[in-house]
């Protein structure tokens, strides 16, 4: 199954907003680390104290946000909106339109870029 790591800054303040988009949890490791699943995708989410937020042997730190981003293709973007504004998300752009449908950049509580699809249909 593929599988993303996303870290974030408080596991449960960020799992409304997936939940919200249709994962499910399927394991907690205590309070830093949950999985989840939606159609086939594992998402970890890693929050302080786990193995992926330590320092780098360069002395970098992981942290969450940055631009890659995981693509949940939704039936009805405007609905999905609706429900993610319900949990407090953050928008970085209002929705556009490109060749294959139309899009638009949520953020999880803790930054981390989710990209809303909803394809052209015809």
């Amino acid at each position: 199954m593929p599988t993303v790591r996303y870290l974030v800054h408080d596991v449960d303040a960020v799992l409304p907003f997936y939940e919200a988009l249709g994962f499910r949890q399927v394991d907690r490791w205590g309070p830093p680390f949950a999985i989840l699943e939606r159609q086939g995708l594992a998402l970890w989410l890693s929050g302080p104290g786990t193995s992926a937020a330590r320092p780098m042997t360069d002395g970098a730190t992981p942290v969450p946000g940055g631009w890659n981003r995981i693509v949940i293709e939704v039936d009805d973007l405007d609905a999905t909106i609706g429900r993610l504004r319900a949990t407090g998300a953050r928008f970085r752009n209002e929705p556009v339109d490109g060749p294959g449908g139309r899009q638009v950049l949520a953020e999880d509580p803790s930054g981390n870029p989710v990209e809303l699809f909803e394809a052209t249909t015809g």
